[in-house]
Parts: structure tokens; sequence; C-alpha cells
């Protein structure tokens, strides 16, 4: 059986916002604790620094995150930027519960059709991508 996954189509447009939604895997409440919620903090604040966002808004959620950022540059990727943010998160995560919370492991794997193990902190896919370039809207997504 081949499980087909929704492809999230992302439109980089200069002077369109960016309201990003992504998800813990399988709905874990992976962000329950102070140390995940740092992680995605710092992770934010690196894909600020290396993409040339403005962060205009976020919440971080125990399962998923909301995101509203502004690209600053004309040529941007918003599937660069979420990666900066999810691998991150996800190294620093890995690093953790190896070293401190093995039986944690066990949430995290995805074992592949093929048999290939993967441990994941983020869902996999492209998560929710909204552009966002009406003041109205963006007022909204902060509200």
């Amino acid at each position: 059986m081949v499980t087909k996954f929704k492809l999230c189509k992302r439109y980089n447009n200069p002077g369109h916002a960016h309201e990003l939604t992504f998800s813990c895997f399988r709905s874990q409440p992976f962000l329950l604790g102070d140390h995940a919620r740092q992680w995605l903090v710092d992770a934010i604040q690196l894909a600020r620094t290396k993409h040339s966002l403005h962060i205009w808004a976020y919440v971080v959620m125990t399962e998923h995150a909301h995101l509203l950022v502004w690209p600053a540059r004309a040529e941007y990727s918003v599937s660069s930027l979420l990666a900066t943010i999810k691998t991150s998160v996800t190294r620093r995560a890995l690093h953790q519960v190896r070293k401190t919370a093995l039986y944690f492991l066990a949430g995290m794997k995805d074992e592949q059709p093929n048999g290939k193990i993967h441990y994941r902190f983020w869902q996999r896919g492209g998560g929710y991508d909204r552009n966002a370039f009406e003041p109205q809207t963006i007022w909204n997504q902060i509200d």
C-alpha cells in the first residue's frame, strides 16, 4: 500500500507575510516542557537571523506552533526557513533524549514501510502555509 502525503504548495512572493503552522509527530505534546519550548524559540531566532525574517507573532502550543513572519529579502524560501527551525529542534531533542530519557525515543520512532527507522520531533509534510498581504488579514492572524 502506498501512502500519499498532501504536498504543501508554497508561494514565495516578495512583500507577503507567511502564516505557518507545524505540528509535532503524531500530534504528541512534545512542546509541553520548558526545554522543548526554549529549543523552538531558539530555532525561530536562528531562522530569523539566517533567513532575514521579521517575526511578527508566534504561539507555541503543546503539540504544534503558529508563526507569522515577513521575509526581508526579495528572494527567500519558506521551505528552507522551516527546515532551519525543524532541524534545529529535532537535533536538540534527540541529543537530550538520548542523553537523559531513552524511553522517550519510542514516541519519536517512525518505522518506514521499507524498514528504515527515523526519529521525529515534527510531523512529516509541509504543515500549513498561508500567504498574507492585506493588513486586516494579518491583524486577524495575530489576534
